[in-house]
């Protein structure tokens, strides 16, 4: 199995980080925690226009995919600038569409979704009663069993670690699709979820260890800098061996997505604990070595440690994907 992007999957990397890199995105992030979706949806749209949301719907709905390999290359960029917003969500509603069966309905919503116009939210009513940023999106469906309801309106919010995270109970909505098809076609979409979450945190882990590491740098204690101890250096030795290897179980989950391997669920649920895992500790690692200037809401920082854990519990929690890896 090949696990190295080739040449034309490193230059759309390196274009989408560089796109993220000139975007502020930490304005963005807190414009989006406090209710104003703009900044938000602008982003949106340049990244529609990269192609992001486009390598999950297929090409007869306009889109380039699906893609798996690739959008969980993107997913490591958008978790590496912390991009707000139902990113996952939407990417899992367009492969629950297409997988579900239904022309007309994918045809409906695939073609917005693909272009940047739709912003979705999906909830899966068997991992859990809420759905990210409801208020946000433009279409929030809910499966329940083996019916699927569009147009449901975001109820009380749950409250998150996170505050550029909000989810809420949807509720209502009108009856999209039901049937033998609607289980297996969630699924499949909860995998892809995973997936692309596990290439978020992965995404945020580096980020998180690349700030750190600057700052331990500059930071003096005694006289030197803090980075120069030996505990400190094992400590960041021990974040990166966590992400570095969280890396390949991605890539390899991604291709046997790709491939329709039976064994797909169990390699995504892998990659998801272990990224998670990693972007949690590299939270933790962070937080510990910029000491208490860590806990303050004005250092950007504080946007990335602040989803590390909503993201290691979203779409997999660590026992969840512990047992599934385990199932034979």
């Amino acid at each position: 199995m090949r696990f190295f992007l080739d040449a034309g999957q490193r230059e759309f990397t390196r274009s989408l980080g560089g796109l993220l890199a000139s975007s502020h995105t930490p304005a963005t992030v807190r414009s989006w925690a406090a209710g104003d979706r703009a900044p938000g949806r602008a982003l949106w749209t340049r990244l529609a226009e990269a192609g992001v949301f486009a390598l999950a719907v297929p090409e007869r709905h306009e889109g380039f995919g699906p893609l798996p390999l690739e959008l969980a290359s993107a997913f490591i960029e958008l978790g590496r600038h912390a991009v707000p917003g139902p990113l996952v969500e939407t990417v899992a509603a367009a492969a629950f569409l297409d997988r579900l069966g239904d022309p007309d309905t994918a045809a409906a919503h695939l073609p917005g979704i693909a272009s940047g116009e739709t912003v979705a939210s999906l909830c899966l009513t068997a991992l859990g009663p809420y759905a990210l940023d409801a208020d946000a999106a433009d279409t929030v469906l809910v499966v329940d069993g083996d019916v699927v309801r569009a147009g449901a309106k975001p109820g009380p919010s749950q409250p998150s670690a996170d505050p550029a995270r909000r989810l809420s109970r949807p509720s209502g909505g009108t009856v999209l699709a039901e049937g033998p098809a609607v289980v297996p076609a969630a699924a499949h979409a909860s995998d892809v979820a995973a997936l692309a979450t596990a290439a978020q945190c992965l995404g945020l882990g580096r980020a998180l260890l690349t700030r750190t590491v600057e700052y331990v740098k500059q930071r003096t204690q005694f006289g030197v800098p803090i980075g120069s101890f030996q505990a400190v250096k094992h400590r960041l030795a021990d974040t990166l061996v966590a992400l570095e290897f969280a890396e390949p179980l991605i890539h390899g989950a991604a291709l046997a997505l790709a491939a329709g391997s039976a064994e797909a669920g169990r390699d995504v649920a892998a990659a998801k604990v272990t990224a998670g895992e990693a972007a949690h500790r590299a939270a933790r690692t962070a937080l510990q070595l910029h000491g208490a200037v860590g806990y303050t809401d004005e250092l950007d920082l504080s946007l990335w440690i602040r989803k590390a854990r909503p993201l290691r519990d979203a779409w997999g929690a660590p026992a969840a994907c512990r047992a599934r890896v385990l199932t034979v």
